[in-house]
C-alpha cells in the first residue's frame, strides 16, 4: 500500500496520466528550472529517484544565502518541534553556523566530482580555516563565481587559493567584522589571470597604505568591473588596467591620491572617499571611453587633472565640505574637475555644489560651458547666499532643455518667513534675477521644462519662477512640488498660487502645474 508521501512523490513526477515527462528533460534545463528554487527546496528533490539524486549532484549553481543570512533570524515561524529547534539554534548563532557550514561542506562533497561547479554563494560567520576550506573545495570543482560574506573572530588574509585558479571569473569578498588583510604584493600580482570582476569590502590596509603597482593590466588582464569599498589605510590608489570598464570606489576616508585610467573604462563611480584634512590630496583619471561619472560626498581634492573625458554624457557631482573650507587652491580643483565634463549631456550637482559656486573666491576660477548640456538637476538649499551659484550655472548651460530644482529641507524654516507684498513691491532677489535676464538669454531661449521640488512659496522660490514664467520664451510647463501645511498657511498658498496662474497667462504660454 503506497503512503501519502509516496503518492505526492509519484504524482509530482508523472501527473495525472502516469507518464514522467520532467524527468525526460535535458540536465541543462532541469538545472535552470531549479535555479529558481532555495536551495534546501532543491536538495530535497533527490529522494524522488536516481535521476534527480543525479541532478542534485551535478547541480552548478549553489546559492546558500537563503539559509538565514548573517544576522537574520525568522521569527514568525509556528510553534512546531522543528521551529522550537530552529529558535534554539538562533540562540546559539555558534551552534546555528557550524550546523549551517556543515550543510555547505557537505553538499560541496557530495558532488559529482566531473561537474563543474559554476557559482557559489554563502554568507555565514566562521573561522578563517573553515573560510579556506571551503573556498578550496570550490576551487578544486573549478568554480566560475564565488560570491562570499563573512563575519571573523579575527582579523584574516585574503584566501590564498583564489589566485591560482584558472575557472573563476568573479570573486566577491565581504568582510562584516573586523576585516580581511590582502597578501603581500609580490604574492598578489602572480594571480587573477582569468578573473573579470572584483569586489572586495573592508579590507585592512593600514600595512600596504599605497596600491600603486597591484591593479595593472599584468596583473588582471581580463578584469572588466572593479568594486572596492571600506578600504582602512588606503591613502594612494592606482588603477591601470586595460580591459576595466567599470570602477567603483567607496567609503575610502583616509585616502590621499587616486589615479585612475583605461581605455575602454565607461562607467566610474567615487563615492564618501578622500581625507578631507589632507592638504595635498590629489585625483587623476584619463579615460577616453567613460560615459558615466558618479562623484558623490567626496572631500574637495587639492588638485584634480581629468584628461580625455570626450565621451562623457551622464555624470553626478558632490563634495562633502569640511568648515566652508572654500581656498582658492579646491575652488580651482573644482573648477578641473567641471570644466573636465564640459561635454556632458545630463548633470546632477549635489552635496554643497551650488555653495561651492557661489563662494567669493569661485569666481576667479572659471569653468568651461557646458555648451551640450540638456538636463540639470540641482540639489541645494534655496537662499539668497547660492543665487550667484545658480545664476553662474544657468549661464553655462545656453543649450538646456529641461531644470529639475531639488530644495534641500534644512533651508525651508529660513524661507517660511514673508512680510513683504512680491507682487507690488519687488524683492532683492527679483531684482537679482531681472539684474541676469541678458546674460541668460542664450538659456531663456531653448530652457522647455522646470520642475522644483520642495517648493513652498517662498520669497526665493516664487522669484525665480516668475522670472522664468516671465522671460522664457521656450518654457512649456513648469511643474512645483509642494509638501503639507497647515490652515493659516494654506490661505497664503492659494493666494500665491492663484497670482502665479495669473502671472502665467499675462506673461508666457507655459503650462504650470502645482502638486
Amino acid at each position: 500500500m503506497e503512503t501519502r508521501s509516496a503518492k505526492r512523490k509519484k504524482y509530482w513526477l508523472e501527473g495525472e496520466n502516469g507518464i514522467d515527462r520532467i524527468s525526460d528533460l535535458p540536465d541543462v534545463v532541469l538545472h535552470q528550472i531549479l535555479f529558481h528554487l532555495p536551495i534546501k527546496s532543491i536538495a530535497q528533490t533527490s529522494v524522488l529517484s536516481k535521476r534527480w539524486r543525479s541532478l542534485w549532484s551535478s547541480f552548478p549553481d549553489l546559492d546558500f544565502t537563503s539559509i538565514n543570512p548573517i544576522g537574520v533570524a525568522s521569527t514568525n515561524a509556528p510553534n512546531t518541534k522543528s521551529s522550537i529547534k530552529n529558535k534554539r539554534l538562533l540562540l546559539c548563532p555558534h551552534s546555528f553556523s557550524v550546523k549551517r557550514l556543515d550543510f555547505i561542506s557537505q553538499v560541496l562533497a557530495f558532488r559529482d566530482k566531473q561537474s563543474d561547479l559554476r557559482i557559489l554563494r554563502f554568507r555565514a560567520p566562521l573561522s578563517f580555516s573553515r573560510l579556506n576550506g571551503l573556498i578550496r573545495l570550490a576551487v578544486r570543482q573549478n568554480v566560475q563565481e564565488l560570491d562570499v560574506e563573512v563575519a571573523t573572530d579575527d582579523y584574516f588574509n585574503f584566501p590564498r587559493s583564489v589566485l591560482t585558479s584558472e575557472s573563476l571569473r568573479v570573486f566577491k569578498l565581504r568582510s562584516r567584522y573586523p576585516g580581511f588583510r590582502l597578501l603581500p604584493p609580490s604574492v598578489m600580482r602572480g594571480g587573477f589571470q582569468s578573473l573579470h570582476t572584483l569586489s572586495l569590502s573592508l579590507v585592512i590596509l593600514y600595512d600596504q597604505p599605497t596600491l600603486s603597482d597591484l591593479f595593472t593590466d599584468s596583473s588582471f588582464p581580463r578584469l572588466k568591473k572593479l568594486n572596492l569599498d571600506a578600504c582602512f589605510g588606503l591613502k594612494q590608489l592606482k588603477v591601470s588596467c586595460l580591459a576595466l570598464e567599470e570602477f567603483t570606489l567607496e567609503n575610502c576616508f583616509q585616502l590621499h591620491g587616486l589615479d585612475v585610467s583605461g581605455a575602454k573604462l565607461k562607467t566610474l563611480q567615487v563615492a564618501s572617499c578622500f581625507d578631507a584634512y589632507c592638504d595635498k590630496s590629489w585625483v587623476k583619471i584619463n579615460a577616453p571611453s567613460l560615459r558615466v561619472m558618479v562623484w558623490e560626498y567626496n572631500a574637495i581634492t587639492e588638485n584634480s587633472s581629468l584628461e580625455n573625458l570626450v565621451s562623457a554624457h551622464e555624470a553626478s557631482i558632490g563634495f562633502f565640505v569640511l568648515n566652508e573650507d572654500f581656498s582658492v587652491t579646491k575652488l580651482q580643483s573644482v573648477s578641473n574637475l567641471l570644466s573636465a565634463l564640459s561635454r556632458l549631456h545630463t548633470l546632477t550637482l549635489e552635496g554643497q555644489c551650488v555653495e561651492v559656486l557661489s563662494s567669493r573666491n569661485y569666481i576667479a576660477n572659471l569653468m568651461h560651458p557646458f555648451d551640450q548640456l540638456k538636463s540639470l538637476e540641482l540639489q541645494t538649499g534655496f537662499n539668497k547666499h547660492n543665487l550667484p551659484g545658480l545664476a553662474y550655472l544657468f549661464k553655462c548651460s545656453p543649450a538646456l532643455h529641461t531644470l529639475i530644482l531639488k530644495i534641500l529641507n534644512d533651508y525651508k524654516i529660513e524661507q517660511r518667513k514673508w512680510n513683504k507684498d512680491l507682487w507690488d513691491m519687488p524683492s532683492s532677489e527679483e531684482q537679482f534675477w531681472e539684474s541676469q535676464s541678458q546674460a541668460l538669454k542664450p538659456l531663456l531661449n531653448n530652457l522647455s521644462v522646470v520642475k522644483i521640488h520642495g517648493f513652498l512659496e517662498c520669497e526665493n522660490e516664487v522669484s525665480l519662477a516668475k522670472f522664468l514664467l516671465k522671460h522664457g520664451k521656450a518654457l512649456q510647463e513648469i511643474t512645483l512640488f509642494s509638501g503639507h501645511c497647515n490652515y493659516r498657511d494654506s490661505l497664503r498658498r492659494q493666494k500665491i498660487r492663484s497670482q502665479l496662474m495669473g502671472f502665467s497667462r499675462a506673461s508666457s504660454n507655459a503650462k504650470i502645474e502645482f502638486l
